[in-house]
């Protein structure tokens, strides 16, 4: 009678073995120990055994004094030991115990280990689905992130028109588990979505203080375009009144239409200093001031950042001692930004200076050319 060959089931890897080896082994040899402890606890006296005991929990609270956390420390072998023994103890002795760790941890601790068990058995031969690859997931997010009107649909009829072959479901996923909606949004623009489709001619402006070596507040006035991050220090002044302010927007103005760059929108807050002839100013010259909300910087971030890199950058490792000495090194620094500060939106590179892509040869050529002018050297024969 003939039999069929059983088909060979898939091993785990061989790490795995030797991992798990590794805890059985440890787990066989701590179980030897207690019990030839257990048997020496057994011919002594039952006084003897008792102030042991309180020894051993009078040292077990000073250890739990001085290291509060020893039980993050503790190994699987440890682990499974106290719950081999916790299980064979009632849970009402288990809360009256003086534990480094609670009655709930050590059955928490079995049910885990039961579960690693099953969980092993269940998966024994089989493969299951494999994973979606880090850069199909990252394109997903970042075509749902720029463009908030599309649904997981048209996100994957862009990945199918890009080559990348995966399923709707998949994408549904994935944008599900980063906390994206998967159906595209329908009530308008977002915030974010407005910003990046006019940021070429987007200005925002605000104001922040700087305190000089007196003591004395100085209110320093910025602006930067959103399209190329190119950062204007426009003045700083103790006092910002109605005619320097409106003052300094007709300076930008001229600024801005000797370097020919157009506005569309001016974003500002609803700090009492942008006063209404400041923005007439700009309406006058086209543009539409939009204020943004009440406490709500998120709706300037990039002016908000602008103003956290100074700080960090200039005005909290340097002494301005006078206005004039702020100013001056403000105007270095607006300098330096502009020209060798690299930024991520630009792909690394800085707002007046573009990014020098470095002209690499092929590596083979050189190699190839070294094998061409060696002398040619013919070998005797092998006899």
């Amino acid at each position: 009678m003939l039999r069929r060959p059983l088909a060979a089931r898939p091993t785990p890897p061989a790490r795995a073995w030797d991992d798990l080896r590794l805890v059985g082994l440890k787990l066989i040899f701590l179980l030897v120990i207690r019990a030839v402890s257990l048997l020496g606890l057994s011919r002594r006296e039952w006084w003897w055994k008792d102030a042991e005991i309180l020894m051993l929990r009078h040292q077990l609270a000073v250890a739990e004094r001085q290291h509060p956390r020893a039980h993050s420390r503790l190994t699987w072998p440890d682990r499974a030991w106290l719950a081999l023994l916790a299980g064979t103890m009632p849970t009402e002795r288990l809360a009256a115990m003086r534990l480094i760790v609670t009655p709930g941890t050590i059955l928490r601790w079995h049910r885990d280990i039961v579960r690693r068990r099953w969980a092993r058995r269940s998966r024994r031969g089989r493969s299951g689905r494999p994973a979606t690859h880090r850069k199909v997931r990252s394109a997903v997010l970042r075509l749902a992130r720029e463009n908030e009107s599309w649904g997981y649909r048209r996100i994957h009829g862009e990945l199918a028109g890009l080559g990348i072959a995966v399923a709707p479901s998949t994408v549904w996923q994935i944008l599900k588990n980063a906390g994206i909606s998967p159906a595209p949004r329908r009530d308008g623009t977002g915030w974010a979505e407005f910003l990046r489709s006019q940021a070429q001619g987007i200005l925002a402006l605000d104001f922040f203080t700087a305190d000089l070596l007196n003591g004395a507040k100085v209110y320093v006035l910025a602006v930067i375009e959103h399209g190329t991050r190119r950062i204007r220090i426009l003045g700083t002044a103790e006092h910002p009144i109605q005619p320097w302010v409106v003052q300094q927007a007709r300076n930008l103005l001229m600024d801005l239409d000797e370097a020919k760059t157009s506005v569309k929108f001016v974003l500002h807050d609803r700090d009492a200093s942008f006063t209404t002839a400041f923005d007439a100013v700009f309406q006058a010259a086209g543009a539409r001031v939009v204020r943004s909300a009440i406490q709500a910087p998120r709706m300037n971030s990039i002016m908000e950042r602008w103003i956290g890199s100074c700080r960090r950058e200039l005005l909290d490792r340097t002494l301005a001692w006078n206005q004039h000495h702020l100013m001056a090194i403000l105007r270095e620094y607006e300098g330096f930004y502009n020209t060798h500060r690299p930024h991520r939106t630009l792909n690394q590179a800085a707002p007046l200076r573009p990014r020098r892509t470095a002209h690499r040869p092929h590596p083979t050529i050189p190699r190839f050319r070294e094998t061409l002018a060696r002398p040619f050297v013919r070998r005797p024969p092998e006899t």
